[in-house]
Protein backbone atom coordinates (compact mmCIF):
# COMPACT_ATOMS: atom_id res chain seq x y z
CA UNK A 1 0.00 0.00 0.00
CA UNK A 2 1.31 3.36 -0.72
CA UNK A 3 0.63 5.62 2.25
CA UNK A 4 -1.12 8.87 1.60
CA UNK A 5 1.21 10.50 4.13
CA UNK A 6 4.13 8.25 5.61
CA UNK A 7 5.32 10.30 9.00
CA UNK A 8 7.54 7.45 10.33
CA UNK A 9 9.48 7.42 6.78
CA UNK A 10 9.28 11.73 6.75
CA UNK A 11 10.90 11.66 10.92
CA UNK A 12 12.95 8.93 10.29
CA UNK A 13 16.18 10.88 9.34
CA UNK A 14 15.41 12.64 12.43
CA UNK A 15 15.75 9.84 14.87
CA UNK A 16 18.78 9.57 16.31
CA UNK A 17 18.80 13.94 16.76
CA UNK A 18 15.36 14.09 18.04
CA UNK A 19 16.65 11.58 21.06
CA UNK A 20 19.47 14.24 21.43
CA UNK A 21 17.22 16.70 21.77
CA UNK A 22 15.16 15.02 24.33
CA UNK A 23 17.91 14.16 26.20
CA UNK A 24 19.24 17.52 26.19
CA UNK A 25 16.16 19.32 27.01
CA UNK A 26 15.59 16.85 30.26
CA UNK A 27 19.34 18.28 31.65
CA UNK A 28 18.26 21.66 31.41
CA UNK A 29 15.17 20.99 33.29
CA UNK A 30 13.45 24.06 31.26
CA UNK A 31 10.34 22.64 29.52
CA UNK A 32 8.62 26.05 28.70
CA UNK A 33 9.24 29.15 27.70
CA UNK A 34 13.68 28.28 27.15
CA UNK A 35 15.82 28.69 24.75
CA UNK A 36 14.98 25.79 22.13
CA UNK A 37 11.68 28.19 21.41
CA UNK A 38 13.52 31.27 21.46
CA UNK A 39 16.08 29.92 19.28
CA UNK A 40 13.06 28.55 16.73
CA UNK A 41 10.85 31.55 17.03
CA UNK A 42 14.31 33.46 15.93
CA UNK A 43 14.72 30.90 13.23
CA UNK A 44 11.49 31.03 11.84
CA UNK A 45 10.72 34.98 11.91
CA UNK A 46 14.08 34.74 9.93
CA UNK A 47 12.89 32.23 8.01
CA UNK A 48 9.35 34.33 6.63
CA UNK A 49 11.35 37.26 6.48
CA UNK A 50 9.07 38.58 9.88
CA UNK A 51 10.31 40.80 12.69
CA UNK A 52 8.78 38.45 15.41
CA UNK A 53 7.63 35.06 15.70
CA UNK A 54 5.57 34.01 18.81
CA UNK A 55 5.65 30.00 19.13
CA UNK A 56 1.77 29.09 20.54
CA UNK A 57 -0.30 25.55 21.47
CA UNK A 58 -1.07 24.73 18.29
CA UNK A 59 -2.45 26.52 15.05
CA UNK A 60 -5.83 27.07 15.91
CA UNK A 61 -4.64 28.58 19.23
CA UNK A 62 -2.29 31.26 17.12
CA UNK A 63 -5.18 32.07 14.77
CA UNK A 64 -7.64 32.86 17.43
CA UNK A 65 -4.83 34.74 20.10
CA UNK A 66 -4.29 37.14 16.70
CA UNK A 67 -7.97 38.01 16.87
CA UNK A 68 -7.89 38.38 20.32
CA UNK A 69 -5.17 40.62 20.71
CA UNK A 70 -6.48 42.90 17.39
CA UNK A 71 -9.49 43.31 19.97
CA UNK A 72 -7.05 44.30 23.37
CA UNK A 73 -5.77 47.08 20.76
CA UNK A 74 -8.78 48.19 20.17
CA UNK A 75 -8.33 47.26 16.22
CA UNK A 76 -11.31 44.57 16.22
CA UNK A 77 -14.40 44.46 18.57
CA UNK A 78 -16.56 41.65 19.62
CA UNK A 79 -19.29 41.84 16.73
CA UNK A 80 -16.95 43.22 13.79
CA UNK A 81 -17.38 41.00 10.46
CA UNK A 82 -14.34 38.99 8.97
CA UNK A 83 -14.35 37.57 5.49
CA UNK A 84 -13.26 34.70 5.34
CA UNK A 85 -13.29 31.46 2.62
CA UNK A 86 -16.59 29.56 2.29
CA UNK A 87 -14.10 27.01 1.71
CA UNK A 88 -11.79 25.98 4.08
CA UNK A 89 -11.36 23.45 6.89
CA UNK A 90 -13.49 24.48 9.89
CA UNK A 91 -10.65 25.53 12.65
CA UNK A 92 -10.52 28.94 10.17
CA UNK A 93 -14.03 29.66 10.81
CA UNK A 94 -13.75 28.42 14.53
CA UNK A 95 -11.62 30.76 15.16
CA UNK A 96 -13.12 33.85 14.47
CA UNK A 97 -16.04 32.67 16.52
CA UNK A 98 -13.80 31.83 19.50
CA UNK A 99 -12.82 35.36 19.39
CA UNK A 100 -16.47 36.47 19.26
CA UNK A 101 -16.48 38.11 15.94
CA UNK A 102 -18.39 37.34 12.71
CA UNK A 103 -17.66 35.30 9.99
CA UNK A 104 -19.22 36.21 6.82
CA UNK A 105 -18.47 33.77 4.00
CA UNK A 106 -16.84 34.02 0.63
CA UNK A 107 -16.78 31.80 -2.49
CA UNK A 108 -13.61 30.67 -3.86
CA UNK A 109 -12.02 30.22 -7.19
CA UNK A 110 -12.79 27.04 -9.09
CA UNK A 111 -9.00 26.64 -10.35
CA UNK A 112 -7.64 27.59 -7.15
CA UNK A 113 -10.05 26.79 -4.31
CA UNK A 114 -8.88 29.79 -2.97
CA UNK A 115 -10.92 32.83 -1.82
CA UNK A 116 -12.04 34.54 -4.95
CA UNK A 117 -10.89 38.46 -4.85
CA UNK A 118 -13.57 39.63 -7.08
CA UNK A 119 -16.48 38.46 -4.58
CA UNK A 120 -15.13 40.44 -1.38
CA UNK A 121 -16.34 43.62 -2.43
CA UNK A 122 -19.63 42.97 -2.35
CA UNK A 123 -19.43 41.07 1.40
CA UNK A 124 -18.31 44.00 2.44
CA UNK A 125 -20.20 46.11 5.11
CA UNK A 126 -20.01 49.00 7.95
CA UNK A 127 -19.52 46.36 10.27
CA UNK A 128 -16.62 44.19 8.02
CA UNK A 129 -13.04 44.98 9.77
CA UNK A 130 -10.97 41.76 8.71
CA UNK A 131 -9.90 39.82 6.09
CA UNK A 132 -8.82 36.31 6.87
CA UNK A 133 -6.90 34.62 4.16
CA UNK A 134 -6.47 30.66 4.32
CA UNK A 135 -3.77 29.82 1.75
CA UNK A 136 -5.25 26.12 1.26
CA UNK A 137 -3.44 23.30 -0.32
CA UNK A 138 -0.17 24.49 0.50
CA UNK A 139 -1.08 27.75 -2.53
CA UNK A 140 -1.08 31.48 -1.61
CA UNK A 141 -4.20 33.45 -2.21
CA UNK A 142 -3.90 36.61 -4.17
CA UNK A 143 -2.45 38.74 -2.62
CA UNK A 144 -1.98 41.81 -4.16
CA UNK A 145 -5.69 41.87 -5.18
CA UNK A 146 -6.58 40.95 -1.47
CA UNK A 147 -4.44 43.81 -0.80
CA UNK A 148 -5.63 46.55 -2.60
CA UNK A 149 -9.00 45.26 -1.62
CA UNK A 150 -8.19 46.04 2.26
CA UNK A 151 -6.31 49.11 1.87
CA UNK A 152 -9.34 50.44 -0.05
CA UNK A 153 -11.80 49.44 2.79
CA UNK A 154 -9.34 50.04 6.10
CA UNK A 155 -9.01 46.26 6.74
CA UNK A 156 -7.02 44.39 8.51
CA UNK A 157 -5.49 41.09 6.74
CA UNK A 158 -4.67 37.89 8.69
CA UNK A 159 -3.48 34.93 7.05
CA UNK A 160 -4.26 31.11 7.56
CA UNK A 161 -0.82 29.69 6.42
CA UNK A 162 -1.48 26.16 8.42
CA UNK A 163 -1.09 24.33 4.96
CA UNK A 164 1.69 27.05 3.34
CA UNK A 165 5.01 26.79 4.83
CA UNK A 166 7.40 28.11 2.89
CA UNK A 167 5.32 29.64 0.00
CA UNK A 168 5.53 33.27 1.80
CA UNK A 169 9.22 32.97 0.46
CA UNK A 170 7.29 34.17 -2.41
CA UNK A 171 6.36 37.15 -1.43
CA UNK A 172 8.96 38.73 0.74
CA UNK A 173 7.96 42.23 0.71
CA UNK A 174 4.22 41.11 1.79
CA UNK A 175 2.08 43.98 3.69
CA UNK A 176 2.05 43.75 7.14
CA UNK A 177 -0.16 41.27 8.06
CA UNK A 178 -0.38 38.91 11.23
CA UNK A 179 0.25 35.26 10.04
CA UNK A 180 -0.49 31.57 11.90
CA UNK A 181 1.03 28.87 10.97
CA UNK A 182 -0.02 25.05 12.76
CA UNK A 183 3.21 22.44 12.78
CA UNK A 184 0.93 19.88 13.58
CA UNK A 185 2.18 16.50 12.74
CA UNK A 186 1.42 16.10 8.64
CA UNK A 187 2.66 19.62 8.06
CA UNK A 188 5.04 20.30 5.70
CA UNK A 189 6.74 21.87 8.62
CA UNK A 190 5.39 19.60 11.17
CA UNK A 191 6.17 18.45 14.73
CA UNK A 192 5.89 15.66 17.36
CA UNK A 193 2.68 16.97 18.30
CA UNK A 194 0.71 19.85 18.69
CA UNK A 195 2.38 23.30 17.88
CA UNK A 196 1.88 27.08 16.50
CA UNK A 197 3.09 30.13 16.04
CA UNK A 198 2.46 33.75 14.83
CA UNK A 199 4.43 35.36 12.83
CA UNK A 200 4.10 39.79 11.90
CA UNK A 201 5.75 42.80 11.47
CA UNK A 202 3.95 44.34 13.72
CA UNK A 203 6.12 45.29 17.25
CA UNK A 204 2.64 46.24 18.79
CA UNK A 205 0.47 43.16 17.83
CA UNK A 206 3.76 41.33 19.02
CA UNK A 207 3.56 42.48 22.08
CA UNK A 208 0.33 41.64 23.14
CA UNK A 209 0.56 37.99 21.39
CA UNK A 210 3.45 37.51 23.55
CA UNK A 211 1.49 38.31 26.94
CA UNK A 212 -2.00 36.53 25.86
CA UNK A 213 -0.37 33.32 24.95
CA UNK A 214 0.95 33.00 28.57
CA UNK A 215 -1.71 33.94 30.99
CA UNK A 216 -2.03 37.80 30.00
CA UNK A 217 1.35 38.19 32.16
CA UNK A 218 4.48 39.36 31.14
CA UNK A 219 5.85 39.61 35.18
CA UNK A 220 5.03 36.39 37.11
CA UNK A 221 1.68 36.35 38.85
CA UNK A 222 1.01 40.11 37.45
CA UNK A 223 -1.45 40.12 34.33
CA UNK A 224 -2.30 43.22 32.09
CA UNK A 225 -4.47 40.90 30.00
CA UNK A 226 -7.27 38.36 30.70
CA UNK A 227 -5.24 35.62 28.61
CA UNK A 228 -4.77 31.83 27.70
CA UNK A 229 -2.52 28.84 28.17
CA UNK A 230 -0.92 28.30 24.83
CA UNK A 231 3.13 28.07 24.45
CA UNK A 232 4.65 26.29 22.16
CA UNK A 233 6.87 23.86 24.42
CA UNK A 234 10.73 22.91 24.85
CA UNK A 235 10.58 20.15 23.57
CA UNK A 236 8.29 20.47 19.87
CA UNK A 237 10.35 23.33 19.52
CA UNK A 238 13.65 21.46 19.18
CA UNK A 239 12.74 19.20 16.76
CA UNK A 240 11.43 22.14 14.85
CA UNK A 241 14.77 23.54 15.31
CA UNK A 242 16.05 20.15 13.68
CA UNK A 243 13.31 19.99 10.40
CA UNK A 244 13.43 23.73 9.88
CA UNK A 245 16.89 23.50 7.91
CA UNK A 246 15.51 21.27 5.30
CA UNK A 247 11.81 23.09 4.89
CA UNK A 248 12.93 24.41 1.46
CA UNK A 249 14.27 21.18 0.26
CA UNK A 250 11.29 18.87 1.43
CA UNK A 251 9.17 21.48 -0.36
CA UNK A 252 11.17 21.72 -3.73
CA UNK A 253 10.57 17.50 -3.31
CA UNK A 254 6.42 17.74 -3.44
CA UNK A 255 6.49 20.29 -5.97
CA UNK A 256 8.67 17.96 -8.15
CA UNK A 257 6.18 15.05 -6.90
CA UNK A 258 3.40 17.51 -7.96
CA UNK A 259 4.88 18.51 -11.73
CA UNK A 260 4.60 14.67 -12.62
CA UNK A 261 1.51 14.71 -11.43
CA UNK A 262 0.52 17.51 -13.65
CA UNK A 263 2.44 16.60 -16.49
CA UNK A 264 1.85 12.79 -16.57
CA UNK A 265 -1.83 12.02 -15.61
CA UNK A 266 -3.81 11.98 -18.54
CA UNK A 267 -7.10 11.45 -18.18
CA UNK A 268 -10.23 13.15 -19.20
CA UNK A 269 -12.61 11.93 -15.99
CA UNK A 270 -9.85 13.64 -13.83
CA UNK A 271 -9.41 17.47 -13.18
CA UNK A 272 -5.85 18.64 -12.23
CA UNK A 273 -5.24 21.56 -9.93
CA UNK A 274 -4.14 24.97 -10.99
CA UNK A 275 -0.29 25.54 -10.28
CA UNK A 276 1.93 28.00 -12.37
CA UNK A 277 5.15 26.48 -11.43
CA UNK A 278 6.42 29.71 -9.26
CA UNK A 279 7.01 29.39 -5.59
CA UNK A 280 3.92 30.10 -4.69
CA UNK A 281 2.33 26.49 -4.07
CA UNK A 282 4.35 24.56 -1.20
CA UNK A 283 2.10 21.19 -2.20
CA UNK A 284 0.93 20.69 1.28
CA UNK A 285 -1.87 18.75 -0.27
CA UNK A 286 -2.43 17.67 -4.00
CA UNK A 287 -6.04 17.72 -5.14
CA UNK A 288 -7.75 16.23 -7.69
CA UNK A 289 -11.24 16.34 -8.61
CA UNK A 290 -13.69 14.02 -10.41
CA UNK A 291 -17.27 13.21 -10.20
CA UNK A 292 -16.86 10.11 -9.56
CA UNK A 293 -14.88 10.56 -6.18
CA UNK A 294 -16.41 7.60 -4.47
CA UNK A 295 -15.85 5.06 -7.64
CA UNK A 296 -12.13 6.41 -8.20
CA UNK A 297 -11.50 6.23 -4.30
CA UNK A 298 -12.42 2.56 -4.10
CA UNK A 299 -10.52 2.05 -7.37
CA UNK A 300 -7.36 3.47 -6.00
CA UNK A 301 -7.83 1.44 -2.87
CA UNK A 302 -8.05 -1.59 -5.02
CA UNK A 303 -4.80 -0.54 -6.47
CA UNK A 304 -2.79 -0.24 -3.37
CA UNK A 305 -2.99 3.84 -3.29
CA UNK A 306 -4.52 5.60 0.01
CA UNK A 307 -6.06 8.98 -1.12
CA UNK A 308 -7.62 11.05 1.63
CA UNK A 309 -10.79 13.89 1.08
CA UNK A 310 -9.86 17.19 1.93
CA UNK A 311 -12.67 18.05 2.88
CA UNK A 312 -16.03 16.01 2.29
CA UNK A 313 -18.44 18.34 4.24
CA UNK A 314 -18.53 21.70 3.34
CA UNK A 315 -18.89 24.51 6.90
CA UNK A 316 -21.68 25.56 5.89
CA UNK A 317 -23.48 21.97 5.81
CA UNK A 318 -22.25 21.07 9.35
CA UNK A 319 -24.54 20.28 11.96
CA UNK A 320 -22.45 22.91 14.27
CA UNK A 321 -23.21 25.40 11.97
CA UNK A 322 -27.51 24.36 11.63
CA UNK A 323 -28.16 28.06 11.26
CA UNK A 324 -26.48 27.93 7.67
CA UNK A 325 -27.35 24.94 6.36
CA UNK A 326 -30.03 26.63 3.92
CA UNK A 327 -27.39 28.92 2.28
CA UNK A 328 -26.00 28.16 -0.86
CA UNK A 329 -22.44 28.56 -1.60
CA UNK A 330 -22.52 26.49 -5.01
CA UNK A 331 -18.81 26.59 -6.53
CA UNK A 332 -17.75 25.73 -2.43
CA UNK A 333 -20.35 22.76 -2.44
CA UNK A 334 -19.29 21.18 -6.09
CA UNK A 335 -15.44 20.83 -4.36
CA UNK A 336 -16.30 19.38 -1.44
CA UNK A 337 -18.27 16.60 -3.80
CA UNK A 338 -15.80 16.24 -5.89
CA UNK A 339 -12.34 16.68 -4.11
CA UNK A 340 -9.75 13.62 -3.79
CA UNK A 341 -6.25 13.87 -2.24
CA UNK A 342 -2.95 12.07 -3.80
CA UNK A 343 -0.33 10.67 -1.68
CA UNK A 344 2.07 14.06 -1.38
CA UNK A 345 4.92 14.07 0.21
CA UNK A 346 8.95 14.66 0.25
CA UNK A 347 9.28 10.98 0.96
CA UNK A 348 7.41 9.60 -2.00
CA UNK A 349 9.57 7.45 -4.51
CA UNK A 350 10.23 8.25 -8.50
CA UNK A 351 8.82 4.24 -8.54
CA UNK A 352 5.77 4.93 -6.42
CA UNK A 353 4.99 8.16 -7.83
CA UNK A 354 5.20 6.51 -11.74
CA UNK A 355 2.47 3.49 -9.84
CA UNK A 356 0.43 6.42 -8.90
CA UNK A 357 0.22 8.15 -12.34
CA UNK A 358 0.02 4.95 -14.23
CA UNK A 359 -3.03 3.66 -12.50
CA UNK A 360 -5.23 6.84 -12.50
CA UNK A 361 -4.47 6.90 -16.36
CA UNK A 362 -5.96 3.55 -16.46
CA UNK A 363 -9.30 4.79 -14.81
Amino acid sequence: MISFLDLKKINEPYESAFQEKLKKVLENGWYILGTELQTFEESFALFCNKKHCIGTGNGFDALVLIFKSYIELGKLKKGDEVIVPANTFIASILAVMQAGLIPVLVEPKIETYNINPDLIQEKITPKTRAILLVHLYGQLAEMNSIHEIALKNNLLVIEDAAQSHGAHESYKNSFNSAVAYSFYPGKNLGCLGDGGAVVTDDEELAKVLLLLRNYGSEKKYHNDFIGVNSRLDELQASFLNLKLPNLNRDNDKRRAVAKRYLEEIKNDKIILPFWDFSNNHVFHLFVIRTEKRDDLQQYLAENNIQTVIHYPIPPHRQKAFSDWNALSFPITEKIHNEVLSLPMSPVLTEKEVTFIIEILNRY
